[in-house]
């Protein structure tokens, strides 16, 4: 199992960003996707996640209204839109799948992860 998120980089305060998750090796749309971030000296925190038919997404309080996630299940892509970006949301995103959990939300319920990638949010 693969998966590979990218579309990272250094943007302005106020500025959008697409991340994309590209995953292989299993079966995605079984899946739930999430996507965490983690910042220097921080633990990795949930961001938002979608469950395997889009049927529900969920959303970190500190990006909600900001961030939008979603999924092609025929490409086996997972993307998440970030708009409005502020200097606290810079961290390594990752993205993770999990066969299926109630606690959608902890990144110890994820069987699968990506690499991260970098997103630098500074003036």
């Amino acid at each position: 199992v693969q998966l590979q998120a990218s579309g990272g980089g250094l943007v302005q305060p106020g500025g959008s960003l697409r991340l994309s998750c590209a995953a292989s090796g299993l079966t995605f749309g079984s899946y739930d996707m999430g996507w965490f971030r983690q910042a220097p000296g921080k633990e990795r925190e949930f961001v938002s996640a979608i469950r395997r038919y889009s049927s529900n997404a969920y959303y970190a309080d500190s990006v909600k209204g900001r961030f939008t996630i979603s999924r092609d299940n025929a490409k086996n892509m997972a993307y998440l839109q970030m708009n409005s970006l502020k200097p606290e949301d810079t961290a390594v995103y990752y993205c993770a799948a999990v066969r299926s959990t109630a606690r959608i939300a902890s990144p110890n319920e994820y069987n699968y992860w990506g690499q991260g990638t970098q997103v630098t949010v500074s003036s």
